[in-house]
């Protein structure tokens, strides 16, 4: 490790995720005491915040609109300061599921068959058959997902996903395996694969402990096990990332995965799914942080 800096670690925020970011905000700022840092912890509830005026860089710990959709990233880069994680386009290309799902498609990367419907009394769309997942199109990727099993199912689970968005993705449910895959530095760390207890992995199992089973590294056959990080770090690339993200796909029983979302700010909770994965790589939760933190100041030097 450098020297001590003044690390502003940004929590909290205005988004519907904000007590998972107080969560990871809160623990990326002890980790980074832990160091010998001094660090300041802002909350950005609206656009009236102030750095301090010997920050040396900001460590992004939002999740969510305003934090992780490149507007926080626009004002911090007018302000010349170094942040972590990935620059204001591949946040709000990131954030974007439909903006993600074109650069993915025109990458070659494989993703989900869908459409885009923006009416809450939007009919059934021609052409398809349950079962379904809607996701709210510019939401973090849990928030306001909807299960459409049946077709009577399709006006609530439309209402409910409409309640976060004005534009809701409807996707084909795919039946495999889930898993995440981390990527730090361009590289791809171990691979998670998800287990959750009730079948579904939504926002309320990812931050419930034990409602699902994590195995990392994942059990795949070693070509499939290459298949999954080889098309992580593309969809990555397609958005334009860098320093770090997380991407979440579902393995088809042939072996194919399918890349389903790309975060560009993880969860930094200590039971989050990229710690958890750096962890499975000999990264502590402090010595990632760092890293995270060296990242971006190595844009400061250049």
């Amino acid at each position: 490790m450098g020297d001590p800096l003044h690390i502003v670690v940004m929590l909290g925020g205005p988004s519907a995720e904000r007590e998972v970011s107080l969560r990871s905000g809160t623990a990326v700022a002890r980790a980074l005491r832990s160091l010998g840092h001094r660090v300041t912890e802002l909350d950005p509830r609206d656009d009236t915040w102030q750095l301090p005026p010997d920050t040396d860089v900001v460590f992004l710990a939002l999740h969510g609109t305003y934090g992780e959709d490149g507007t926080v990233q626009r004002r911090l880069e007018a302000l010349g300061v170094p942040y972590t994680g990935c620059d204001a386009e591949a946040s709000r290309i990131g954030f974007d599921k439909l903006l993600t799902k074109e650069r993915c498609l025109a990458a070659g990367v494989p993703t989900a068959r869908f459409t885009v419907v923006e009416r809450a009394d939007a009919p059934w769309p021609v052409g398809w058959t349950p079962p379904v997942v809607l996701k709210p199109r510019r939401q973090g990727s849990s928030v306001g997902l909807q299960f459409v099993e049946r077709l009577e199912d399709w006006p609530g689970a439309l209402a409910g996903a409409m309640r976060y968005d004005t534009s809701v993705l409807v996707e084909e449910k795919i039946s495999g395996r889930e898993c995440t895959v981390g990527i730090l530095d361009g590289q791809v760390l171990p691979i998670q694969e998800v287990r959750p207890k009730t079948g579904i992995y939504d926002y309320k199992t990812k931050y419930t402990p034990g409602s699902a089973e994590y195995f990392c590294p994942a059990p795949f056959d070693a070509e499939t096990t290459r298949r999954i990080g080889a098309t992580a770090l593309a969809a990555f690339e397609a958005i334009g990332g860098r320093d770090y993200g997380r991407v979440d796909m579902i393995v088809r029983p042939n072996g194919e995965p399918v890349v389903l979302e790309i975060n560009t700010l993880p969860g930094m909770t200590e039971t989050s799914a990229l710690p958890r994965i750096a962890g499975a790589a000999g990264i502590s939760y402090a010595q990632l942080c760092q890293r995270m933190v060296d990242l971006a100041l190595r844009r400061r030097r250049h």
